[in-house]
């Protein structure tokens, strides 16, 4: 799975230097990091550890303190630079 995330992303990065599809790459990246977050969600309830692929991780505390806020900065970097300012 992470392969297929690592190529969405660089897919998007390329698309969000081409102004004649930089606004749609960036709303079909807000979507993406929603659906990424999705998942982060699943994984922080069953207390996955996404570095040892076991059930050690923090849980819901790395949700809160780690997650939440890189993807509210995601969300709102690609929209201001990819939707706002285009």
């Amino acid at each position: 799975m992470g392969v297929f995330t690592g190529f969405i992303e660089i897919a998007a990065g390329i698309g969000l230097m081409i102004p004649s599809i930089r606004e749609t790459t960036a709303i079909l990246l807000i979507v993406f990091y929603i659906l990424v977050f999705v998942a982060n969600i699943n994984s922080s309830k069953k207390n996955i550890n996404i570095f040892k692929a076991d059930y050690t991780g923090s849980g819901m505390d790395y949700l809160y303190k780690e997650r939440i806020p890189m993807q509210i900065i995601l969300i709102v970097w690609t929209w201001f630079f990819g939707i706002y300012l285009n």
